[in-house]
């Protein structure tokens, strides 16, 4: 199958002042992609939609808001219709975490995890579907993580948005095939960017200590690579790989490995 042209996409990506969204978009840049831009701090977004402009983007729109705001998704589902016509590719991106014992978290942690990082992704692949259809060679692609294949203490509610993510990214791969639309699930392991600077909560500190991140260049390179080549899942960390691959073959070795640090 042909590599997939990255030329004059229209794309809509979340989460892109920062992180591995921001490095999304520097890297989307030079292929003459038109972006809009979406994420809640403005002066970080304004800066880099001036950057992408001069490495090359056609258009590089920023969008100061909160994803899970049903508004504002519809808005900016308006917009994409009244300006582009279509939408080629959907980066699912914006996401939110929490460290602590699930016993003591608030209520209210869980929810916004959920909210952020699986209902607002849900619902705005919902309000564009029509705008993928129309688009050329479609493409959803969502962040997940390696927690969504291996749950690990004192992540509970950062888990199971990702695990919902998963689960709903496996389930409608095949309806969005009969649209012609595609659909990427990126699951990164421990990224080096900004992303544990802005939890909700933090309880204990992860047991297993402050690993060395992956380079977020590199998650990038690797997610634009998948983008091309077509395919459907990758998992840029080797640790994470490694973690995933363990679980599948021996699942109660790994929960001894975790019950050491529960």
């Amino acid at each position: 199958m042909a590599r997939r042209s990255l030329a004059d996409r229209r794309i809509l990506l979340t989460g892109a002042s920062s992180g591995i969204g921001r490095a999304l978009a520097l890297q989307l840049a030079p292929f003459g992609v038109r972006l809009l831009l979406l994420a809640r701090r403005e002066a970080p977004l304004l800066e880099l939609a001036a950057e992408l402009k001069r490495l090359g983007a056609s258009s590089a729109e920023p969008i100061v808001g909160d994803v899970t705001d049903a508004e504002l998704r519809a808005n900016v589902a308006d917009q994409i219709r009244r300006d582009w016509g279509g939408l080629d590719m959907l980066i699912n991106n914006a996401g939110v975490s929490a460290h602590g014992r699930f016993e003591g978290s608030s209520p209210a942690v869980l929810r916004q995890i959920m909210e952020v990082n699986f209902f607002a992704a849900a619902e705005l692949a919902r309000e564009t579907f029509s705008l993928l259809k129309a688009g050329d060679d479609s493409l959803v692609v969502n962040i997940g993580s390696i927690l969504g294949h291996r749950g690990v203490p004192f992540n509970s509610e950062y888990c199971a948005s990702k695990f919902a993510l998963r689960g709903w990214s496996e389930a409608i791969r095949p309806e969005l095939a009969r649209d012609g639309i595609d659909l990427l699930l990126v699951s990164p392991g421990t990224t080096d960017t900004e992303f544990f600077d802005h939890l909700l909560a933090q309880g204990e500190k992860l047991p297993w200590g402050e690993q060395q991140g992956v380079p977020v260049e590199k998650v990038a390179a690797q997610i634009v690579r998948a983008i091309e080549r077509r395919r459907h899942e990758i998992s840029p960390n080797w640790r994470g790989r490694l973690l995933g691959v363990l679980n599948r073959l021996s699942p109660r070795l790994v929960d001894r490995l975790m019950n050491r640090y529960g």
